[in-house]
């Protein structure tokens, strides 16, 4: 049997052979370590057969990426499964209204509407400001004593207009000091989408990341 020196000479000879077949091959999966394990034990010198040690760290090497190769496919498939529950999620959102975390715009429909918004801290008064289309300002009303946090007002105006309007929220504490307040948007998802990896859902014309998705109204 020919004298073949080492791995090194096995590797040099099977990444000859396959060249014509993976040309741009960059690295070994399990299924070639294995064979080249294989043909370093039946080309090994019988005289100076390989040491137990350096084959008990090859099988060794072998059993990691078995490993690594089981954790990356789990790793995949675990992607897999949760992006299909969030499309599942995202379709499942379609005809609620939802609280998305941005904006300050809302449609009346001739109906009260409860408008979102966020305290920086507890307030003893918060104003809220309706506006039309063109900025002018249609109503205003006021509400007391909210905590800090997510919170929510009705605008029964909303039985006497239709169309589409933004809204201002200004806030003060119980020490008088103004405490900064956020507006939230809401309005009933019409559509769902996705585009490169990531979902999107249509409110009142407007497409919305799924990630902004803050809260799901109940029906």
């Amino acid at each position: 049997m020919a004298d073949v020196n080492g791995i090194d000479n096995i590797i040099a000879q099977y990444s000859k052979e396959t060249a014509t077949n993976q040309s741009t091959a960059q690295s070994l999966g399990k299924t070639e370590f294995l064979k080249l394990l294989v043909a370093q034990l039946k080309n090994q010198d019988p005289l100076n057969p390989m040491d137990g040690t350096d084959f008990a760290a090859q099988l060794a090497q072998f059993s990691s990426l078995e490993q690594l190769n089981n954790l990356n496919e789990g790793i995949k498939n675990l992607g897999v499964y949760q992006m299909s529950q969030a499309n599942a999620q995202a379709v499942n959102l379609i005809g609620k209204e939802v609280v998305i975390g941005k904006g300050n715009t809302f449609q009346a429909a001739g109906n009260a509407v409860d408008l979102s918004y966020e305290l920086a801290g507890a307030a003893k008064t918060v104003n809220i400001d309706i506006f039309n289309e063109n900025g002018a300002l249609v109503d205003s009303f006021k509400v007391s004593d909210q905590d800090a946090g997510a919170n929510q007002a009705t605008w029964n105006g909303g039985v006497n207009h239709n169309g589409k309007y933004t809204f201002g929220v200004t806030a003060t504490g119980a020490d008088g000091a103004e405490v900064t307040a956020t507006t939230l948007t809401s309005g009933k998802v019409t559509a769902v989408s996705f585009k490169n990896q990531s979902i999107y859902v249509n409110v009142d014309g407007r497409e919305i990341a799924f990630s902004d998705v803050r809260e799901v109204k109940q029906a």
